[in-house]
């Protein structure tokens, strides 16, 4: 679940508590979370690094180290909480990292989705996972002709498209509604069909949307929160999203429920015909 607001505010909450502070070292007990890398690697290299920054690229967190970049994808369940040396392992705590001797940082995640991946500084941004994701949000060079670019050969719905991370990155499936509402465009609309005022539109609404739920520390839905005893408040504020059979806020319409792409979709057929 986790879109790029849950995944941002995820990073601020890491970063106050973990910069310029040394794993000294690290208990893999799932192996797979380290997709195809040979763990005792892992183990050895990581060892004494210190965490100088994290930052963040589409749903990827980074932890800047001293010689490696530890990318960490949350998927649908990943969360990091603090934990003392001694605390008894809960199920689900798939990664342990030993801080300065003092606390633990322990990734959760009840569905094994998640992802880590321990990489040389140099090679970051020159393999996957990050080399095949599109522009941020925020990149100048997210423009209508760029847009128009990548849709021009898609018969796909624009709802479909919005997701996908390789044309702009951090949108999921929440925001995608969102910001389809704001635009007033339909999401079943094919996105080659698309004109410039709608893919301008998309560009600012995609913006506002993400800072708004950003400001908000993102959006707490089911089980998710970014950190423990934290909700996001975004929530509060979804105008379409899991509001199925509600009335729409700007012309009382009910608001409906599609799958589009395999993914349930909340619009208004009135706004957003």
């Amino acid at each position: 679940m986790p879109e790029l607001p849950e995944v941002e505010t995820v990073r601020k909450q890491l970063l106050r508590n973990l910069q310029y502070k040394t794993i000294k070292s690290i208990n893999i007990i799932h192996n797979n979370v380290f997709e195809n890398q040979d763990i005792n690697e892992v183990k050895i290299n990581i060892r004494n690094q210190t965490i100088n920054d994290i930052k963040r690229r589409g749903k990827w967190l980074i932890f800047e180290l001293d010689n490696y970049d530890l990318l960490s994808h949350l998927r649908m369940e990943g969360k990091y909480f603090y934990r003392k040396p001694n605390d008894k392992v809960e199920k689900h705590e798939l990664v342990i990292f030993n801080i300065d001797d003092t606390f633990e940082l322990r990734y959760k995640d009840t569905r094994k989705f998640g992802k880590m991946y321990l990489v040389n500084k140099d090679d970051l941004y020159k393999n996957s996972p990050l080399t095949k994701l599109g522009l941020e949000p925020w990149d100048d060079n997210l423009t209508i002709n760029y847009l128009k670019d990548k849709y021009k050969n898609k018969k796909l719905p624009i709802k479909t498209v919005l997701l996908d991370q390789s044309i702009i990155t951090g949108i999921g499936n929440i925001y995608a509604d969102e910001i389809l509402f704001l635009s007033k465009i339909n999401p079943h609309k094919k996105c080659s069909e698309l004109n410039d005022k709608e893919l301008k539109l998309i560009i600012e609404n995609t913006r506002n949307v993400l800072e708004k739920a950003i400001k908000e520390g993102g959006t707490t839905i089911r089980s998710y929160t970014s950190e423990e005893g934290v909700s996001g408040r975004f929530q509060n504020n979804l105008l379409v999203h899991k509001r199925e059979n509600e009335k729409c806020f700007v012309c009382n319409n009910i608001i409906i429920r599609d799958k589009i792409g395999g993914r349930s979709t909340y619009y208004c057929n009135k706004c957003q015909k």
